[in-house]
């Protein structure tokens, strides 16, 4: 098995207006990634065409409202390759309104590309951004300092916006973080070295990026969770019975000893199926359908995990959440916490601590938290649910949490500590 990832994820994030949708079309652009048919319906949508520019930003705004409003709305997802990688790229909205989708972009991704822009410097949204890139586990950060072609290409304005940031940043302690000068509009330091900052002596953005050592994600305590039971009943299939779901992490393979939670009954693995053929193991992230050698009574959101690698099971347990709706946080109302397939009922008895995203400093938690804010908080669950802290498993150790009433969801959270509430 490789020790690095053959495929980057990545996303950028930022402010409105700083650039992240132009910067990806000029990748794109640039390094030929743009299909005839595409290059033809992009000139032809350009509003300034006339003047000979193509507007890169549709190459990702493809939502109606995103291209009259002139802002990311939705999470695009753009795929491409060059001799040296595959990339996936997700370019996410910088409008503080949809937080939310730019935690969605950001949640399965090794990389992030924060844009600032070089007239403005490092602001509230910027310092947003990286705090929860930090919560997420993102350890590769780039500082792309964007419309660096306004400022006449200063090397003093890019070297002030890297201090103010680490001084910001000083105590995430970012394993990774590397500063890049570019103008997305101009192509300067995108794909091609520029002329205009010859001062700067690191690689290009999408040369970085391809050079870029991440390793694979390692967490080695098995975890499945099934989202459905399949059970034909026909003359064919009368005796077969399966469950499919993802591996979330881990390895299974036939004759491994596992337990289902939450009920505790243990059996084990008969043969592991992929494809409608059996194989010899699976591991994450495949889906496949696990055969168990005794019939237990399973239900979708159950975990099949390792009789020997056991997750905690608990209705009461700390997270860091983000809270994503316009209506605060009640303390008094009643959510729904998914964990994957498994949706159980749930109160947030207290509010620990909220987080000062100006200095990251913590402060008193209070009685409510409104859009945009993170905090700690303390949750019960009506039924037991496996988890692990985020920290040692993002996949099981994270939820969101959705509101009974409208369906909408209201925050984005990780487990950071079990407690018995």
């Amino acid at each position: 098995m490789k020790d690095t990832i053959d495929i980057l994820r990545f996303f950028t994030a930022g402010n409105v207006d700083d650039g992240k949708s132009t910067l990806i079309g000029r990748m794109l652009f640039d390094s030929g990634s743009i299909a005839e048919d595409q290059m033809e319906a992009l000139l032809k949508a350009s509003k300034n065409k006339e003047e000979g520019e193509v507007d890169l930003a549709l190459l990702t705004d493809g939502l109606r409202a995103e291209r009259e409003q002139g802002i990311t709305i939705d999470v695009a997802y753009k795929y491409f390759d060059t001799p040296r990688r595959k990339f996936i790229i997700a370019d996410t909205p910088g409008h503080v309104q949809y937080t939310r989708n730019m935690v969605t972009g950001a949640s399965h991704c090794q990389l992030a590309i924060i844009l600032v822009d070089a007239r403005n410097g490092v602001t509230e949204q910027t310092k947003r951004h990286t705090f929860i890139c930090h919560l997420l586990g993102i350890k590769h950060l780039i500082i792309a300092i964007n419309k660096m072609d306004l400022v006449e290409y200063s090397q003093s304005v890019y070297e002030n916006i890297q201090q103010d940031f680490q001084q910001f940043a000083k105590p995430l302690a970012i394993p990774n973080l590397t500063f890049i000068p570019l103008s997305a509009l101009k192509g300067d330091n995108v794909v091609k070295p520029s002329i205009q900052m010859d001062w700067y002596v690191g690689l290009p953005l999408l040369s970085y990026l391809e050079e870029v050592n991440i390793p694979l994600s390692s967490f080695p305590e098995a975890r499945f969770q099934v989202q459905y039971i399949i059970r034909p009943q026909t003359e064919d299939l009368h005796d077969y019975r399966g469950y499919a779901g993802k591996v979330l992490s881990g390895t299974y393979k036939s004759g491994d000893a596992i337990t289902v939670l939450p009920a505790g009954l243990q059996s084990r693995i008969k043969s592991v199926e992929f494809n409608q053929n059996a194989i010899e193991e699976a591991y994450s992230p495949m889906s496949v359908i696990l055969h168990l050698e005794d019939d237990i009574d399973i239900s979708r959101g159950d975990m099949i995990v390792h009789s020997h690698q056991m997750p905690t099971l608990t209705n009461g347990f700390l997270a860091t959440i983000c809270w994503f709706d316009a209506q605060a946080l009640n303390l008094s109302k009643k959510y729904l916490l998914q964990q994957n397939s498994r949706t159980v009922k749930c109160a947030l008895k207290a509010i620990k601590s909220k987080v000062n995203i100006h200095t990251l400093a913590s402060t008193e938690g209070g009685n409510q938290m409104v859009l945009n804010e993170i905090g700690t908080v303390a949750i019960k669950t009506a039924e037991a649910l496996s988890i692990d802290l985020y920290e040692n498993n993002p996949e099981t150790g994270s939820f969101i949490l959705i509101d009974e009433q409208t369906n909408n969801t209201v925050a984005a959270g990780m487990v950071s500590m079990v407690d018995d509430i």
